[in-house]
This record gives C-alpha cells, structure tokens and sequence, in this order.
C-alpha cells in the first residue's frame, strides 16, 4: 500500500509557525470612566459660549425677544405658551421665514455643549435648522458630563431621527473666515429650567 504525501499548504504553514510563538499572558487595559470631575452646569455653559451660543435665564429671553420684536415664533417646548404666535405646520416651506423656534432638549452634554433632540422635540426636523434664532429649553438635572454618558443614555431609544446640536450654524470653507448663520440658525441660546 502506498501512503499518500499529505500537502501543507503555504497558510497552514505559516499559522502553525505563529501559534508556535511563545506568549505571555498580558492583561487587557483598564477603561477610565472617562467621568469629568469639574462641575457640570459650568463646563456646559464654558462648552455652549466656545460653540458661538449663550446659556440665558427665562427673563433674558423675554428681553430678547422683545427687543428684537420678532412676531413669528413657534414654542414647542411647552414652558413659555404666551411667547408662541405660530402653530406649527406640516409643510416646512411655510416656515421661511420663521424668526424664532423655541424646542425642549433632552439632555445636554457638558464636554461640548452638545443637547439631544429627537423628532419628538423638533416638531419638524427642519425646524432647528430654518428658524433664524433657535432657543433650547434644558433641565439642568439633565445634563451627563460626556458622549460616553450620553451615548449609554441614548441606548436603544426609537425614532426616525436624532441629533445632537451644539451650537449655531457655523462654516469657515470660504477664504477661511468663519460665518455664523449660513447654512441654519443663525443663533443658539439655552434656557436652563
């Protein structure tokens, strides 16, 4: 009987050399908690001023609005119902020339000002976008201290659409001189309550 040569291959080869490579046994990395230790309100509001926006209280708002003497404002944030003089409408287009919107954040981060909103807090998703002045209602207690907290309070929620803004619309790709305003609010102030 002739006994058939057995065939290494080239791969079976060189993984037999490699697993016949001694190693030792090296702990894996410890994962820091990535927790910030400074106070959060604080950072949040340091992280919305870099970002070009402003954190105001309830009465700063009514000044600015008032002052500015803007009439077409839509309030879906539920906190200032008399500010209000638009219902909000189906068809995106109507709100061209919108002034100002006024939206509730989910929860805001403080590493970098960003806050969360679903469609459930913007109506429209275009609204935050085509409104010349946005204002963001926050509950302080809702802040979290970075995107590793917010990605985990975030975790399986449903809906269409989500995003975390951070600041007003902002570009510097011409001649690079930054623009505020040009491709969305040209604002952004958050009202803590």
């Amino acid at each position: 009987m002739v006994q058939k040569e057995q065939v290494v291959s080239s791969r079976d080869n060189i993984l037999a050399k490699i697993k016949a490579i001694p190693m030792e046994q090296k702990p894996l990395p410890e994962i820091p908690d990535f927790e910030l230790k400074l106070e959060l309100i604080e950072l949040f509001i340091q992280s919305i001023k870099g970002n070009k926006g402003e954190v105001i209280d309830q009465k700063q708002l009514r000044e600015f609005l008032e002052i500015n003497r803007f009439t077409k404002i839509i309030d879906l944030s539920k906190n200032f119902p008399d500010l209000g003089t638009l219902e909000l409408v189906k068809d995106p287009h109507d709100l061209a020339d919108l002034e100002v919107a006024i939206i509730k954040g989910q929860f805001g981060v403080a590493e970098n000002g960003g806050i969360w909103l679903t469609d459930d807090n913007m109506g429209l998703r275009a609204l935050p976008f085509i409104t010349e002045h946005l204002v963001i209602v926050l509950e302080e207690k809702s802040l979290v201290s970075n995107m590793h907290t917010a990605y985990q309070k975030i975790g399986n929620q449903h809906s269409g659409f989500g995003l975390f803004l951070a600041g007003p619309s902002k570009t510097a790709d011409i001649e690079q001189s930054l623009v505020i305003g040009a491709h969305g609010a040209k604002s952004l102030r958050v009202v803590f309550i």
